[in-house]
């Protein structure tokens, strides 16, 4: 140092100044999509939100900002690339067959979403994350898939199995203390595999028609029993009133029998003359009839042949030749 500087006090200057700076290189930012890891002597120590932190400076305490707001991909079954021509899909069925519950097999493409959510377990209790979501995701979904029929899975469960295997995967991650969220698992591709993949379509048409022929079935019952049961029970009712009409009026003919009986022994003439009278009403209603009167003593009585009549019912005219006469002496009704 020249000797102007001050001597000994211009050094502590010098080493004060360079604490100063070594001590203020400790301060650091975190930006809004990091989140700092410090660690002491290599040892993972904590973390830290963004903003501006601070540690001890180097070579005491160091920091990692990994960005924990990237969402990162994989792909199981498949593998996507961007091509000139456009995007191409590579198949990979030593991921993609699996075996479903009924004991057929699938063929199953999906992605799994995910995010950091604990830096300092995502980068020290892991050595390879993309690895680690890969192999548990696989293992997830077959789990998943191994639980329920093809059929299922071919239709309505494509829903059930995402929320299955999201589940399976985060409890696994979570004991390997993975540091690591899963967000979504998307199906991609759900079918039978290939070389029997027509054959297959056929079977499921063929349940198809099943199914809407069962169908069709139960609507033709559900509508041929109900109106047979109304039918049986309108001829029950009317059986029912039927009988309670025939005992009615058999009760009726049987009490009109007894009154008439009890008048016959009070009043035998009577009531002999009265159900001879009643009788021949009933034989003679229907009737066409000729009275005369038998003051006349039969004097001038003519035979009456009613031609017009069989005519009329022969459906032929009457001639004028064979009009007919009254008898004289009598009244014709």
């Amino acid at each position: 140092m020249p000797r102007g500087f001050g001597g000994g006090r211009g050094i502590l200057v010098v080493v004060v100044v360079l604490a100063l700076i070594w001590l203020g290189s400790g301060f650091y930012r975190v930006l809004p999509d990091e989140q700092g890891v410090v660690l002491r002597f290599g040892e993972f120590v904590k973390t830290t939100q963004p903003g501006l932190n601070y540690h001890l400076p180097t070579p005491i305490e160091s920091v990692l900002t990994p960005k924990v707001t990237r969402v990162n991909r994989v792909e199981i079954g498949f593998r996507a690339a961007e091509t000139v021509r456009g995007s191409a899909v590579r198949q990979i069925p030593e991921e993609s067959l699996m075996l479903t519950g009924d004991e057929n097999i699938v063929d199953i493409n999906f992605t799994v979403f995910w995010v950091i959510r604990n830096a300092g377990e995502f980068l020290f209790n892991i050595r390879s994350p993309e690895q680690t979501v890969k192999a548990a995701s696989e293992s997830a979904v077959r789990e998943s898939i191994g639980q329920i029929p093809i059929a299922l899975a071919l239709a309505e469960g494509r829903r059930e199995i995402e929320q299955n295997t999201l589940r399976l995967l985060q409890e696994v991650l979570d004991n390997y203390k993975a540091g690591i969220l899963i967000t979504q698992v998307q199906l991609q591709k759900v079918d039978p595999p290939g070389p029997v993949i027509d054959a297959f379509r056929d079977v499921q048409r063929a349940r198809a028609d099943q199914e809407r022929l069962r169908n069709e079935a139960e609507a033709y019952r559900n509508d041929i029993i109900p109106r047979a049961r109304g039918e049986a029970e309108r001829l029950i009712q009317e059986s029912e009133a039927y009988k309670q009409e025939v005992v009615a009026r058999s009760e009726g003919d049987a009490q009109r029998f007894i009154s008439v009986y009890t008048a016959y022994k009070v009043a035998p003439d009577v009531t002999t003359q009265r159900i001879y009278l009643e009788t021949m009403e009933d034989v003679l209603r229907g009737v066409n009839k000729v009275l005369i009167d038998k003051n006349s003593g039969g004097s001038g009585v003519v035979p009456y042949l009613p031609l017009p009549e069989i005519a009329r019912r022969s459906g032929q005219p009457a001639t004028p030749s064979t009009s007919s006469r009254t008898p004289t002496g009598g009244t014709t009704q």
